[in-house]
């Protein structure tokens, strides 16, 4: 009973994403395509198969990512802004980064490292 208490203790939630390209091919200077995406599950970029999606372009959203699959204040731009514009400055694509659903992880089922409690977090500080 105890591990089970722990377990439900160390939940922790995060949206999937979907990414996709937006904008007028026309003025795509890069090989983008239009409505092309993948998907961010967990930890994992998911992508359909054989296909291709922009190595600069990911460079450029991959470190927002992580912090749009995770709850943010309402009035946050991370909250509110979901579309991003190519790393190109002459390319016009955009790709929006919308939350989708929402999935339950463990704490323990994550990581090796061990959690504190609430008044421990805060002592090295």
């Amino acid at each position: 009973m105890l591990k089970r208490d722990k377990k439900m203790n160390d939940q922790f939630e995060l949206y999937d994403l979907e990414v996709s390209v937006m904008g007028n091919p026309e003025a795509f200077v890069c090989n983008h395509v239009l409505d092309r995406a993948f998907n961010v599950v967990g930890e994992n970029i998911v992508f359909e198969k054989d296909q291709e999606f922009s190595l600069y372009a990911l460079a450029a959203l991959l470190p927002l990512l992580p912090a749009k699959q995770r709850h943010t204040h309402p009035n946050d731009w991370m909250t509110t802004d979901e579309y991003i514009a190519c790393p190109d400055p002459y390319c016009e694509a955009r790709f929006r980064i919308m939350r989708t659903n929402t999935r339950q992880f463990s704490h323990a089922e994550t990581t090796q490292v061990e959690l504190r409690k609430e008044k421990d977090r805060y002592e090295r500080l």
